[in-house]
């Protein structure tokens, strides 16, 4: 066998096709980002000091960039999945963000490090590490009050401050959310009472009564709850949150107790967006007169939505927040 009868015949030959079509001419409509780094979706991990690290992710490309913060305390980015069916596709760079002790993110366990103020100067850390600044913060429930304190102490870096689903004080959740309990039929609340008083909030059959009759009308309305949602709650660390906030969504006698924002409000000069839902654990009029203590600030409220207006309500919450982002 002559050499060129071994190369029309041998691996070689059936390398430089592919689908009938020769190598080179299909390597022509292949796009490669470029070699000069290793590509990894937009992932980063970011230094935020105190030898702690969180995770963050890049999503879509474009002059508008806006930086989620998740609720719980002690939840995740992932319920924030529905954003990329939006943001990205009017031209929206957005990041995800895993608060320390969140899913992705490192966890120290240590809940000298769960405050208020280190949460919110972990937030800078994050946006000086991306390089952001003139940007957008988003922050949806707890993620809403660190919006507020980034607000307050870092608004030369915000072209825009989004406050989503949170009041401005803690007295004023609890005394809404107390409202709604009231509603409950006696026996419920009886039984809320009884595993209370017995301090097991942690049991499944409280739990139970707490999904039912608070969080299937007043988080989130869909049946089945969208599968971001569940896996995002279903991860929840409920350490940070007993700690920030308490044994259940009812009393505040963690350290977010006496929180109060109210009559710092009318200091965020940057344009903001309250964002609230008639359905929702927050008082909707909170977020009406937070807009009004704002100078530059305008309210959105969902005449069918929750807590989860982005999902409940969703094409409204987005059209709402789009205008926000591109005015």
């Amino acid at each position: 066998m002559n050499r060129r009868h071994f190369l029309s015949c041998g691996p070689l030959a059936a390398a430089s096709v592919y689908g009938g079509i020769p190598l080179l001419a299909a390597s022509s409509r292949i796009q490669l980002p470029t070699a000069d780094a290793v590509h990894v979706g937009g992932s980063r991990r970011i230094d935020i000091g105190g030898g702690h690290w969180v995770w963050t992710k890049k999503v879509g490309s474009g002059d508008i960039k806006v930086l989620l913060l998740h609720g719980g305390p002690g939840a995740d980015h992932q319920y924030f999945e529905g954003f990329e069916d939006f943001l990205p596709l009017n031209g929206i760079e957005f990041y995800y963000y895993d608060q320390l002790d969140s899913t992705n993110s490192q966890k120290p366990d240590d809940p000298a490090l769960w405050t208020i103020e280190r949460y919110t100067d972990e937030v800078e850390a994050v946006r000086r590490s991306l390089g952001l600044d003139q940007f957008y913060l988003l922050g949806h429930s707890w993620g809403g009050l660190l919006a507020i304190e980034y607000g307050l102490k870092f608004q030369q870096h915000l072209k825009g401050l989004v406050i989503s689903n949170m009041t401005a004080s803690t007295a004023s959740f609890v005394r809404h959310v107390r409202k709604i309990r009231s509603r409950f039929p006696a026996d419920i609340r009886a039984r809320l009472e009884h595993y209370e008083n017995a301090n097991r909030t942690d049991d499944p059959a409280y739990q139970e009564l707490l999904f039912n009759k608070l969080y299937k009308v007043f988080i989130c309305r869909l049946d089945p709850w969208p599968d971001p949602v569940q896996r995002s709650l279903g991860g929840w660390n409920q350490h940070v949150y007993r700690v920030l906030q308490g044994r259940s969504e009812f009393e505040a006698t963690g350290r977010m107790k006496g929180w109060d924002r109210w009559a710092d409000l009318r200091t965020i000069k940057v344009r903001a967006l309250t964002m609230g839902a008639r359905y929702d654990e927050m008082d909707p009029e909170d977020m009406r007169r937070m807009a009004t203590l704002m100078p530059r600030g305008e309210a959105w409220i969902s005449e069918t939505g929750s807590h989860f207006a982005m999902y409940d309500d969703q094409q409204n919450y987005f059209r709402a927040l789009l205008n926000f982002l591109k005015t």
